[in-house]
């Protein structure tokens, strides 16, 4: 049994959503709420893995078209880069772009992101590196800029596919507004083979899973609830209809967790949806951009056509 705890730190949005999520006929909790610091780090280790194509399929095609990168207006102005992932990929695009003025990383982790500036300040020192901790996924509103510098958004990670498409339509939407003028460079993992997919989200190595039932962890610290882990087990599916993968936790027995005064009761194999990570070809994602007023300038692919770079122009 899960010793129960108190709460560390009174999150009211995150036990607002929790809460929700957890009451609806559909059990299910927003990925972002994936990435606290420990989530964080344990999805930079699912990145290292071999298992995990996004990460090595999307570094090689941006080291492939870098030049071309280079040239783009933000290049020589400031760059936004959203979800402050991989260090390899920020490190070849700063490196790429000697004029650039300002790098501004977003993430709504805020210690990860402390961290990745920390390391960009040490590599860049003549860079100015202005943090924001934030959640991308709301309206961002004007972010603190320059007004005279172009603007360039770097989105990686096939992050746009943890999101409906009317969400992923909004979202690309919002950061036109928050961000005129803008260009942006967002990859997109593509459909294929789907022991290829059910592989890289259910790693041998069961780091996936550690990533996943850390959210278990999370709400028992920060919530003061008393999920059992050992009680739960990661399990990924394709859903070939919606062109995903779904991330969930599975419980393994008939039981009940309390959170605070609230009991949640789940059945033996009733899920908690965690995460999507949707696949788009060109067509599909093309129309989300034009939908969400971006234009599509352009767009590179690996030799096995597994990944998408593409990039965007807002209209």
């Amino acid at each position: 049994m899960t010793k129960h705890v108190p709460p560390v730190r009174a999150d009211k949005t995150f036990r607002s959503d929790v809460l929700a999520g957890l009451k609806a006929a559909r059990k299910s909790v927003s990925s972002k709420w994936l990435y606290d610091d420990v989530g964080s780090h344990l999805f930079e280790a699912i990145t290292e893995l071999d298992a995990y194509h996004p990460t090595r399929t999307e570094l090689g095609i941006l080291e492939t078209e870098i030049r071309q990168y280079s040239r783009l207006p933000g290049a020589r102005g400031a760059m936004v880069e959203l979800g402050s992932g991989s260090s390899r990929k920020t490190n070849l695009l700063l490196g790429a772009f000697p004029d650039l003025s300002v790098y501004m990383p977003v993430d709504i982790s805020a210690n990860h992101l402390k961290d990745a500036a920390e390391r960009v300040r040490r590599a860049y020192p003549s860079l100015a590196v202005i943090p924001v901790a934030a959640d991308f996924t709301q309206p961002l509103g004007k972010l603190p800029l320059l007004p005279e510098l172009p603007v360039l958004v770097f989105f990686p990670g096939s992050t746009i596919g943890n999101f409906e498409r009317a969400e992923a339509t909004a979202l690309l939407r919002s950061l036109r507004e928050a961000m005129p003028g803008a260009t942006m460079i967002v990859g997109v993992d593509r459909p294929k083979e789907e022991e290829v997919l059910l592989e890289a989200y259910d790693d041998p190595a069961g780091v996936t899973a550690a990533f996943n039932l850390n959210l278990l962890q999370r709400i028992n610290r920060e919530c003061g609830a008393d999920f059992e882990l050992n009680a739960f087990a990661h399990k990924a599916i394709w859903n070939a209809d919606e062109s995903r993968i779904e991330m969930h936790l599975e419980s393994l027995t008939e039981q009940s967790v309390t959170i605070g005064a609230d009991t949640i009761a789940f059945q033996k194999h009733e899920t908690i949806h965690t995460e999507n990570s949707h696949k788009y070809d060109e067509e599909a994602f093309s129309e989300i951009a034009n939908q969400s007023g971006w234009r599509v300038l352009d767009q590179h692919c690996d030799a096995q056509s597994w990944f998408s770079v593409y990039i965007l122009q807002s209209g």
